[in-house]
This record gives structure tokens, C-alpha cells and sequence, in this order.
């Protein structure tokens, strides 16, 4: 009953930014921790970075801390990710994820909820 919709993608040139939007519909309250994932092709989902929704406690992987940042919109219901400094390595499909299980957050299979994901190119 959750439904995530992610928007924001587009083509970028390296140590450009762009900012991706996940709008959330449905019971959320499962939701306490969200995350952006990302995959490139013959790649492994991975994750990106995560928010705990309750209070706004973030978490990051070592290859964007300091470039990207995780923020919620609690009105909304909308999670963002700002992408700064972008790198060609950071070209991927962007995906929203939620209902977290409790695991480790940068584990793809540790969450019941995706959207359609958004595409993002940074070329050089």
C-alpha cells in the first residue's frame, strides 16, 4: 500500500549538483528508516544514504559523505537527496526505498518498498 515515486534525474557534467525527490503515498508509519539506493549497470544495488524518519538521524556511504545530503519533508511525506560535486562514478538509476526490516540500511534486500527509480548521468 506504499508507493514511492522518485523524480529529480537528469544528464549533469562532473562537479555539477542535482537534487532527487522521493514522494511517499500510503501507510508510511512502517517507514521508520528510508533510504536512496543506486545501480549502475552490471552492478549491485547499493546504498547511497539513509534517513531515520522519526528524528532525522542520517547515515551515508564513505563515496558520497560530504557530497550528498539525505533530508525529509515530514509535511510532504517526500524524502530528497542533494548530490553535490557529482562524479562520473555517481551515474546510475537512483531508487527511493522503504520498510526497512532492521538489518544493515546499505543492504538493498533489507527493504520491502521501491519506486521506479531516476536516472542519473554525470558526464565528463
Amino acid at each position: 500500500q506504499v508507493q514511492l515515486v522518485e523524480s529529480g534525474g537528469g544528464s549533469v557534467q562532473a562537479g555539477g549538483s542535482l537534487r532527487l525527490s522521493c514522494a511517499a503515498s500510503g501507510y508510511t508509519y512502517s517507514s521508520y528508516l528510508m533510504a536512496w539506493f543506486r545501480q549502475a549497470p552490471g552492478k549491485e544495488r547499493e546504498g547511497v544514504a539513509a534517513i531515520y524518519t522519526g528524528g532525522g538521524r542520517t547515515l551515508y556511504a564513505d563515496s558520497v559523505k560530504g557530497r550528498f545530503t539525505i533530508s525529509q519533508d515530514n509535511a510532504k511525506n517526500t524524502l530528497y537527496l542533494q548530490m553535490n560535486s557529482l562524479k562520473p562514478e555517481d551515474s546510475a538509476m537512483y531508487y527511493c526505498a522503504a520498510d526497512f526490516n532492521g538489518g544493515n540500511w546499505y543492504d538493498a534486500g533489507e527493504f520491502n518498498y521501491w519506486g521506479q527509480g531516476t536516472q542519473v548521468t554525470v558526464t565528463s
